[in-house]
């Protein structure tokens, strides 16, 4: 449970209890009920019949669910010495006279008036308080709660009939009906993101699929992988990590200062992203081998390659700019809420790239009969995978118009910068550059050690150990980040924005902690489900790319554990970015990019060209375990020395000890099913479906005994849901 930060503690005012006798069902202005004795009871329990489900009169036993979704930022805490002391912890309240409403699960308690008659804790008003229990806040997660109109009482005279008199204070507006809040609207939020991005995913899987049955997993799908990550490695490096980073906070300052919403500074933003991504594109195109000997001095040695990578590389190369629009569309349009349109557009880019690539298919044939190569790939099924390329890029950014549109943004160009606050928000993204460079020099030295790893392999007989292995199992291993530590914190960033801005410390740490613990839940089962079936997951996914699947598996395998760090160092980040610190964070990649490379190039050397790859697999999540210590040491500063790190610790600890066992009996089944029907799609099927069954059913009966609260609060709510 998560207790209120500490700034509420200790501010009781000493004012004497009620005394025993007297009767628990009155009660004196001023004055808050005592606490009966202890009980020996779960507090997660709640009692339909009491008079209080959510102990409102215990300010350290709140409800867990409203207090890690409170906004503080909105209400901040009453100064010392306001409230009376609330009594010992978990003291159970005495019983009134009459009970509540039995048909009723968690009755609001009637408006009381105005003074110093009951003290809420966070400053709340008792006259408009409502309490909301889970079951309710889940029903109404999609509904939106209906804004009153402050300036109402204002033109009362005017609306008033004919000889009516005129009102001079203004009314007070009615209590919304349904109480949705902030806390639904994050729900509704993160669920459509996590909707969208799990539809993202499963398409983008769906096309590494073709892709791999297209083109394999060797050397020429090498060409193509590095040709169609030049435009991202450049579009963040010139201005991705800035508008990710830097802007969000920006735009929200903007709507919530400007006199237009906002919608000015936008255009601006959008006006100066496509000059400047459209200059860099034409300089990349013209400078596209210089790009690929950079990228893989082992691939420019081979004349046919080296021919197939530049002309891939030139139809890849302008997607950055398409990438650059749609980006900041969908940050103008998350800024004003609407989360759903950047998470479902690149549906649309994957369902382009899939009819390319089975264009592909049914004109050349699979990889299997054709054993396509750089020497055999006619300038025709070049030119056809790079414009489906360019296509899909293409469609993902347009198909962003509509909902500007819906959400009544005018996308104009703008060209007045000077004197609008884009030299502030440069002045930010220079560390943001310099933090992407780190990074993507590390992505360099991975890239050129990894195709020239793979090459090796290949001729000895072991496709799949290259580049194209590393992405693959990359993509994979990326997905429950994608889906559930982005998609929530993409939620609750402008939520610290604001904290961050109002300098409320405590309400930032919070969210952090609410982020870091809400993820682990699904993170860290999945790190461990990598460990134990990563070989019979790739087995199936790339059984058309023939025998470069199983490569594909170890891989996958020795990412495996790094997705917890991982995960952890995305969270923290944002501590930083809410208040608009860009260097910490290019100090920390700078880590994280050394190790990586330092551990990649030590890999490369020391094992065999087959295992090379998995050891740089492995030094990727070594790197961002080095990286979490010190980020999280940086933060904790920044916080005042908190941040909810023993809670945190022992969250994760909880969840590592149930996985271990969970991960030990998944692993040995799925060895034993491949043993037995073999590696093929039906033995590695089975293999996945039984072994997830074992590491679920052994991870929920651990977990269940170390009382992990934010599992079991999932589960309790999923129950509900279920047997309602």
């Amino acid at each position: 449970m998560n207790a209120p930060y500490d700034g509420d503690r200790a501010q009781g005012t000493g004012a004497p209890a009620p005394s025993s006798g007297a009767d628990p069902g009155m009660r004196r202005p001023g004055q808050v009920p005592a606490p009966g004795p202890a009980a020996d009871r779960d507090p997660y329990v709640q009692d339909v019949y009491d008079r209080d489900p959510y102990r409102s009169q215990d300010l350290s036993a709140q409800d867990p669910v409203a207090e890690v979704l409170y906004d503080r930022a909105s209400h901040p805490p009453p100064p010392p010495g306001t409230y009376q002391d609330p009594g010992p912890l978990y003291g159970a309240p005495r019983t009134a006279q009459q009970g509540p409403d039995a048909r009723v699960w968690a009755q609001t308690p009637p408006p009381e008036p105005d003074g110093p008659s009951r003290h809420l804790p966070y400053g709340d008003r008792p006259a408009t308080t409502q309490f909301v229990g889970v079951d309710s806040l889940v029903t109404s997660a999609t509904e939106e709660e209906a804004e009153p109109d402050a300036f109402a009482h204002l033109y009362k005279d005017q609306q008033a009939a004919p000889g009516a008199p005129a009102e001079d204070a203004p009314v007070a507006a009615p209590a919304p009906s349904k109480p949705a809040g902030r806390a639904a609207g994050l729900l509704k939020s993160s669920a459509l993101m996590a909707a969208g991005t799990i539809v993202s995913r499963i398409t983008g899987f769906l096309r590494t699929l073709v892709v791999a049955a297209a083109i394999g997993v060797g050397t020429f799908n090498d060409t193509y992988q590095i040709a169609n990550t030049l435009p991202t490695m450049i579009y963040v490096l010139v201005g991705g990590g800035a508008l990710n980073a830097v802007f969000i906070p920006q735009l929200v300052r903007a709507m919530k200062n400007d006199d237009d919403g906002g919608e000015a500074y936008a255009n601006r933003l959008l006006t100066l992203v496509v000059v400047l991504l459209a200059a860099v594109t034409t300089i990349c195109v013209l400078a596209a081998p210089v790009f690929i000997t950079m990228m893989s001095p082992k691939l420019a040695s081979d004349p046919q390659q080296m021919e197939v990578a530049v002309a891939f590389a030139r139809y890849c190369l302008p997607t950055m700019f398409f990438m650059g629009v749609h980006v900041v569309l969908g940050q103008i349009l998350n800024a004003r809420g609407r989360f759903g349109a950047m998470m479902w557009t690149p549906v649309l880019n994957n369902i382009v790239a899939i009819a390319t690539f089975g264009a592909f298919i049914w004109a050349f044939g699979g990889f299997t009969t054709s054993g396509v190569s750089a020497a055999t790939v006619t300038p025709e099924g070049v030119r056809l995978l790079g414009i489906g390329t360019l296509l899909g890029l293409t469609v993902q950014a347009l198909a962003m118009l509509p909902y500007l549109r819906d959400a009544g943004f005018s996308p104009r160009l703008r060209f007045d910068w000077k004197g609008h606050g884009l030299g502030k928000a440069a002045g930010l993204a220079k560390w943001t550059f310099f933090f992407v460079l780190a990074n993507q020099i590390g992505l360099v030295v991975v890239t050129q050690l990894a195709t020239w790893a793979g090459a090796i392999a290949e001729k000895q007989g072991h496709p799949g150990t290259g580049i194209t292995g590393y992405q693959y199992a990359l993509l994979l291993w990326q997905m429950p980040q994608a889906i559930i530590t982005v998609s929530v914190m993409t939620a609750v960033l402008p939520r610290i924005s604001r904290s961050a801005h109002d300098g409320d410390a405590a309400a930032v740490r919070d969210d952090i902690s609410y982020g870091l613990r809400t993820s682990a839940v699904a993170i860290v089962p999945c790190a461990f489900a990598f460990l134990a079936l990563g070989v019979p997951m790739a087995t199936l996914l790339y059984a058309g790319a023939g025998a470069g699947a199983q490569n594909i598996g170890y891989i996958l395998m020795a990412f495996g554990l790094g997705l917890i760090p991982y995960s952890v160092q995305y969270v923290v980040l944002r501590g930083f970015y809410a208040y608009e610190d860009t260097r910490t964070p290019f100090y920390n990649t700078v880590i994280v990019a050394a190790v990586n490379a330092s551990v990649s190039a030590a890999a490369f050397f020391v094992l065999p060209a087959r295992w090379a790859v998995v050891g740089m697999a492995g030094a990727y999540g070594l790197g961002y375990a080095v990286g979490v210590g010190v980020a999280w040491k940086r933060l904790r500063k920044r916080l005042g020395g908190d941040l909810d790190g023993a809670h945190v610790r022992r969250t994760y600890t909880r969840l590592i000890g149930a996985c271990i066992p969970a991960a030990a009996v998944a692993g040995g089944v799925a060895y034993a099913v491949t043993q037995w029907l073999g590696s093929g799609i039906l033995g590695s099927l089975t293999a996945v479906v039984v072994g997830s069954l074992a590491l679920g059913g052994v991870f929920l009966v651990a977990a269940k005994r170390m009382r992990i609260e934010e599992l079991n609060a999932m589960v309790g709510m999923v129950r509900g849901r279920m047997g309602r």
